[in-house]
């Protein structure tokens, strides 16, 4: 089968803290490297950290994200990150299928303990996580959308329908820590909550959910609306639904609730989670600082091909052994 063709995207996010006294030190662990995985490839990321780290370890996390850790002992006012990534995307589920795929109850079952039986990874997402506890409200509100025999796949977007019309996108009603009891409640809120709230109403029925953070291409196609999230971080989820018609072999179907959609070659995947804890891009600790501000930038555009972005930022980058080119300001990966 011939494989689909790539949209070619550079992102841009950058993260600026200004501090009102010296810090020093500074921990902080990054996600700002995009996946490769299926339907997506990244032909070089540039990871830049002013001032320069004084220890810095690129790896793998448990949920197989790049990240980044890095401490910069020099006191400093100001801390800047820059991520500079190519990405390829195609559009994974243009032949998607939602009727087509396996019920949802018989997939649940499916996944239930059985001694001895195989174990099935996907299992792990049914789970509760810090941010996305077992909240009964979410069930009685998902059965709805959940009759006998239907697809998990058509179920699903059904729900992420309703989701979009029963809730209000608001900048500024909630925080990153607002529990999701609270936005479920007052029905409002921003794309992490809209995400939290479908994968916690999945996972109450016994489906497998994953926490998607990752960008939007700030500019549509032409005669296409702009999305809700573009030049900022994004949030999304994704549903298992195993054996459905235009799902890829990994069995993980994206939906976007905040926009109402099945994501195609505009969303870019940094990372996955259980929630946002698991895939801040950007979280740490420090010593000093008091007060301080946070700017925040993002900005895709999209390329001609891999090799259409100027090449001052990423020239000569080493790579990490996962074809992505990775680099510190002043640091060479370990």
């Amino acid at each position: 089968m011939r494989s689909a063709p790539m949209a070619w995207l550079e992102i841009t996010h950058e993260t600026r803290y200004d501090y009102a006294a010296p810090v020093s030190p500074a921990m902080h662990l990054a996600h700002l490297m995009p996946l490769t995985d299926t339907g997506q490839r990244v032909a070089r990321c540039v990871v830049e950290v002013e001032p320069a780290p004084d220890e810095r370890r690129d790896a793998q996390d448990v949920f197989g994200n790049l990240r980044s850790t890095f401490a910069v002992i020099a006191p400093h006012r100001r801390l800047t990150v820059r991520a500079v990534s190519v990405v390829g995307v195609a559009a994974r589920f243009a032949g998607l299928q939602p009727a087509a795929g396996p019920a949802w109850d018989a997939l649940v079952a499916r996944l239930r303990y059985v001694a001895l039986a195989p174990f099935e990874p996907a299992v792990e997402f049914t789970l509760p996580s810090p941010r996305v506890p077992r909240l009964e409200v979410l069930r009685a509100w998902a059965r709805p959308s959940f009759s006998p025999g239907r697809s998990v796949a058509e179920a699903a977007i059904d729900l992420m329908h309703r989701l979009h019309t029963e809730f209000r996108y608001e900048g500024g009603a909630t925080g990153v820590d607002t529990p999701l009891a609270e936005s479920f409640a007052r029905r409002r809120g921003v794309c992490q909550d809209f995400a939290h709230v479908l994968a916690g109403a999945l996972r109450m029925l016994g489906l497998p959910a994953r926490y998607v953070s990752g960008y939007l291409l700030t500019t549509p196609a032409a005669g296409e609306p702009a999305l809700v999230g573009a030049d900022a971080s994004h949030a999304w989820v994704q549903v298992w639904a195993p054996g459905t018609p235009g799902v890829p072999a990994d069995g993980w179907l994206d939906l976007d609730p905040t926009n109402d959609l099945v994501p195609a070659a505009g969303h870019v995947r940094l990372a996955v989670g259980r929630d946002y804890g698991d895939v801040a891009p950007l979280r740490g600790v420090i010593r000093g600082g008091g007060a301080h501000t946070l700017s925040v930038g993002v900005h895709t555009r999209p390329l001609a091909g891999p090799d259409d972005a100027p090449d001052e930022a990423t020239a000569g980058s080493p790579t990490d052994g996962t074809g992505v080119a990775v680099s510190l300001a002043g640091q060479e990966p370990s």
